[in-house]
């Protein structure tokens, strides 16, 4: 039986490495972000601009299905609108603007951590191991030195440090509304997470009601940085980041998370000038190593129900 599991398991190789793919590329978008704050777009405006443009591109190439099979799928889906959607980035974005930025990307990557530990509470045929928790462990020491990055002293700033954990609570719970929704199509379950991102994140303007100059949306750097967070980030990442959550199992690929902090270094220094210390890159190597160990063979217990649901 183990043997046929983990045959099935390296079929799904290539849903892997695309989720590592999806993975890395959010973690550019932290400084994509940061250079559209710095231009002076609030969190809430570039999170509008860049689901909006992802919404436009959906109903393009995608069929046009309306509704879930039932209300409670609906309410689901609205959920996901809201902890993948909404909630998340803004939280986040206004962590980065007021916190400190080592403190909220070291908790907002802790995502795939609170996600296990959801799963041991909520579902029953969730296991833990000691590779699924030894490895998660060890990446999550790994981005701790990437995102200090040499610099040891931690500052607290206790309103940023809250924010940035609502939005890594807010990516676990969606990782496991994910498994709960994986009867439906991705591009179905993108849509709708663009879609109540976009409803619930109007009282956001209620609360900032400045809005951006229209004409400053054509300087080529932001117009840039918004046409890949929404088209390249948000479209076509969001709807592999389904798929790929219901072919090789949601909390499989949520693990890839840990990788965001390793891009992010890479494009800080490419783009922003800072600088790569000999820490950052012993990091990564920690993150890589955890994954390894945590979808390693002994821990595929954890998602062999994943695996036979399908």
């Amino acid at each position: 039986m183990e043997e046929v599991l983990m045959k099935q398991l390296r079929s799904l190789w290539h849903y892997h490495l695309i989720a590592i793919l999806v993975v890395l590329t959010w973690g550019v978008t932290f400084v994509n972000s940061k250079v559209l704050l710095n231009h002076g777009l609030e969190a809430h405006e570039i999170f509008t601009l860049r689901f909006l443009l992802a919404y436009v591109c959906m109903w393009i190439f995608f069929p046009r299905q309306f509704f879930a099979g039932s209300w409670k799928d609906e309410g689901l889906m609205a959920l996901l609108g809201i902890t993948g959607g909404s909630l998340y980035f803004v939280t986040e974005n206004m962590a980065v603007k007021i916190g400190y930025v080592n403190n909220v990307s070291f908790i907002v990557c802790s995502a795939p951590l609170l996600s296990m530990l959801l799963a041991l509470a909520v579902f029953r045929d969730v296991k833990a191991t000691r590779r699924l928790v030894g490895g998660s462990l060890l990446s999550v020491f790994g981005i701790a030195l990437v995102i200090f990055n040499g610099q040891i002293i931690l500052k607290l700033n206790p309103l940023g440090d809250a924010l940035a954990l609502t939005a890594s609570f807010c990516w676990a719970v969606y990782t496991l509304l994910l498994k709960k929704l994986s009867h439906y199509g991705s591009a179905f379950i993108t849509r709708k997470v663009f879609f109540y991102g976009l409803l619930t994140v109007l009282p956001w303007y209620l609360l900032w009601p400045r809005s951006f100059p229209l004409q400053g949306l054509l300087q080529p750097e932001v117009l840039g940085n918004l046409l890949f967070l929404g088209v390249i980030a948000s479209f076509v990442c969001f709807a592999l980041w389904s798929w790929v959550s219901q072919k090789a199992g949601a909390l499989a690929v949520s693990n890839y998370v840990y990788l965001n902090p390793v891009s992010t270094v890479v494009a800080s220094a490419v783009v922003l000038g800072e600088r790569l210390t000999w820490m950052a890159a012993v990091g990564s190597a920690m993150i890589l190593l955890g994954l390894y160990v945590a979808n390693g063979k002994s821990s595929a217990s954890s998602r062999s129900s994943t695996v036979n649901e399908r």
